[in-house]
């Protein structure tokens, strides 16, 4: 039976709180340190959960005991803290977006190639069972051919409670760097890579107002479209319109239907890990036939788990960097659409990776591979 891979966590933020809840519970990778930053920051969290040591980035990524790093810092350092670790001899995986611009993306997947390393990355909702007993049920037939999809994020935005939201209203982030992936990644598991988008985007406001935390108060400039609307068209046919908002004083968060010849799916929740399928039958028995969950019950931190069983199995991750380079240009593509007022082809491809099997279970102790 292989070794825990020991893995190392660098950001200590607010997302690390239910990584290292749960990538502590997981018998095949053991924590080994926690950095950042702020030195009594990543202390700090790891005391909280049980981490032997907090340390400088650097002390990190010297340790030849981690073989995987967590990269869990802004957007704006994801490249080159990936890089880093990559060069360092690591496989990398990083939260949502994969980088902020292409070059930089594309530097992380071919660095890991020529060194013969992984990255994958955020979202890993995807492989939760909500979204997973969706796609069983969408790839078996049970809605016909997808031709369309709808999916909508809206909310008044997350400054009202993150203690340090300017770097979701800079490049990088916005709506539709921030929220996007989930949505996006969803839709191309379900629909297949995406070929071309037409979008538009706006801001509502040019400043926005810190609203918890010691920083409370304090005024902060915006610089990216704080609404975002886009026609999604993709390679196998078929399409999706999606709208992502920090705008709305109505929230509407969670909302993705897909069409297809025999009927509509409405899905989970693509920023969750559970949630129910619900299939509105063309043609069937009046009501509508709801699908429970099924499959493991874990959250964020899966994906790094799937990573390492599949990095001991010799077999591909589920989500990959390639998943996330195509999600990322298309969102690129996106703002380009916006900027130019025309629609822009998407240049990569990828094709979606399989499901998980039902009885795959994060919290047993195996051997490498799929469980």
């Amino acid at each position: 039976m292989s070794a825990p891979l020991g893995v190392g966590v660098v950001g200590a933020g607010v997302i690390s709180e239910e990584y290292l809840r749960n990538l502590t519970a997981f018998p095949d990778v053991r924590v080994s340190a926690v950095a950042d930053l702020d030195p009594a920051r990543a202390a700090a969290q790891a005391a909280r959960h049980g981490v032997p040591r907090s340390c400088g980035v650097g002390e990190l990524l010297a340790d030849p005991d981690i073989g995987l790093v967590v990269n869990l810092t802004v957007p704006a350092a994801h490249v080159e803290v990936g890089l880093a670790a990559l060069d360092a001899g690591k496989h990398v995986w990083l939260e949502k977006p994969l980088g902020l611009d292409r070059a930089g993306a594309r530097a992380l997947l071919d660095r890991a190639g020529e060194r013969g390393l992984r990255v994958a990355c955020a979202p890993d909702t995807v492989l939760g069972a909500g979204w997973q007993t969706a796609r069983r049920a969408v790839d078996a037939g049970r809605i016909g051919e997808p031709r369309t999809a709808l999916a909508l994020f809206q909310v008044p935005g997350p400054e009202s409670w993150h203690p340090a939201p300017e770097f979701l209203f800079q490049a990088g982030g916005g709506p539709l760097l921030d929220m996007g992936p989930y949505y996006l990644t969803g839709l191309v598991h379900l629909l297949g890579p995406i070929r071309r988008v037409t979008a538009t985007g706006s801001r509502a406001r040019d400043t926005r107002v810190i609203g918890s935390g010691p920083r409370a108060g304090v005024e902060f400039p915006v610089t990216v479209p704080t609404t975002v609307g886009a026609l999604v068209e993709f390679e196998r046919g078929g399409s999706a319109q999606v709208v992502f908002s920090f705008d709305s004083a109505l929230a509407r968060t969670g909302f993705v239907e897909v069409t297809g010849t025999l009927g509509t799916a409405v899905l989970p929740d693509p920023n969750r890990f559970d949630g129910e399928t619900a299939l509105h039958l063309l043609g069937g028995p009046d009501g509508v036939e709801t699908l429970a969950p099924q499959g493991h019950q874990a959250t964020r931190g899966t994906g790094v788990l799937e990573l390492a069983r599949a990095i001991a199995a010799g077999e591909p991750e589920r989500a990959s960097g390639r998943v996330a380079f195509h999600v990322l240009d298309a969102m690129l593509a996106i703002e380009e659409s916006i900027a130019g007022g025309q629609p822009v082809d998407v240049g990569s491809t990828v094709e979606p990776p399989p499901t998980l099997p039902v009885d795959w279970d994060p919290y047993a102790l195996t051997a490498g591979g799929v469980r």
